[in-house]
């Protein structure tokens, strides 16, 4: 089987030429009549981005997740560096790196929207040298952002220290990371930021916009617990929900409920049961599959009952990242 560096699309160059190597890109690209930037202003380059495929990630996720960045970068144009540890680096010293790049073009030439990929392979022996390498790499005076995935030890996402401390934001996905992601001590934590709360934008939206129908009165006297059940598919995502939801109603002025989360084998795979329980006969309950994008809302707190079906979905991965990064 093919390892991520190979899985990945791009011209191969020598890593002492990467910027030849991006030039004679485009230039070949242009040449073929395909969109190309007109002027270095065309390539518009927003923000530098590295991508880091952790040891477990496999070719089809190294393949997925770099689609991924190529649609975000569609919207935000970026030089992003990928970074491909080897599997197997048994009698392997040097890097080797590709180039990629792809053009969209708007409504007119001068809309065109440019991002340039350098994917570089390494072995561990190179490690040493590897984020001098990234700086090279990267575009000067733009923020830079940085994506750990599928790192099997936090400890070892730690040690890439020059990442952690200059990137604006450090994306890591709870439904992926080390179990002890979250609550490492990284370097500067307020950076930190999880893309499977990023992906509830919609519902932490649709959820928030019902509730605040209801004085905070109402929503917080006598609140006894907040229970969410989810199936096998969204346990990360529903996680960083019921987090929200215990901030949120502590915020309204509740106190000492208690919240539970449960896996549930009667749910389907990507959907929620969220149920709140009250010291009277108040009641308020949310279920929703994301496979099927439908939710219903069936809440009473005292004014008569209402259920409500909604349309609601997890954001798609590229629209997360915008949203983890940005916001």
């Amino acid at each position: 089987m093919p390892g991520i560096f190979e899985a990945l699309p791009g011209i191969e160059t020598p890593v002492g030429a990467i910027s030849k190597g991006l030039s004679q890109m485009w230039e070949e690209t242009g040449s073929a009549g395909k969109p190309s930037p007109s002027s270095e202003h065309a390539k518009a380059i927003q923000v530098n981005f590295v991508l880091h495929l952790g040891r477990r990630t496999d070719a089809e996720d190294a393949v997925r997740q770099f689609e991924t960045a190529v649609r975000f970068s569609r919207r935000h144009p970026s030089r992003v560096v990928v970074l491909c540890p080897l599997a197997d680096d048994t009698g392997v010293t040097e890097m080797r790196a590709k180039v990629y790049g792809e053009c969209t073009l708007g409504k007119s030439a001068a809309d065109t929207r440019c991002c340039e990929f350098v994917m570089l392979s390494y072995p561990r022996s190179a490690r040493a040298n590897l984020e001098s390498q990234v700086s090279v790499c990267l575009s000067t005076d733009l923020p830079l952002y940085y994506w750990a995935h599928r790192f099997s030890d936090a400890a070892k996402i730690a040690d890439y220290r020059f990442l952690l401390t200059t990137a604006r934001r450090v994306l890591i996905d709870s439904a992926t990371a080390p179990v002890d992601a979250l609550s490492y001590p990284w370097p500067r934590p307020e950076n930190v930021r999880d893309l499977a709360y990023a992906r509830l934008l919609p519902v932490r939206q649709l959820i928030g916009q019902f509730l605040s129908r209801y004085p905070r009165e109402s929503l917080a006297r006598g609140l006894k617990g907040i229970r969410l059940a989810h199936g096998p598919e969204v346990a990360a995502e529903a996680r960083a929900l019921l987090a929200w939801l215990k901030d949120r109603m502590a915020a309204c002025g509740a106190v000492g409920f208690a919240a539970e989360l449960s896996p549930s084998g009667d749910l389907a795979p990507r959907a929620f049961s969220l149920a709140f329980a009250y010291n009277d006969k108040r009641s308020f309950s949310w279920n929703a599959d994301m496979a099927g994008s439908h939710a219903t809302f069936d809440a009473d707190f005292g004014g008569g009952r209402t259920v409500m079906p909604v349309s609601v979905g997890l954001l798609a991965p590229d629209s997360a990242l915008s949203e983890a990064m940005f916001f």
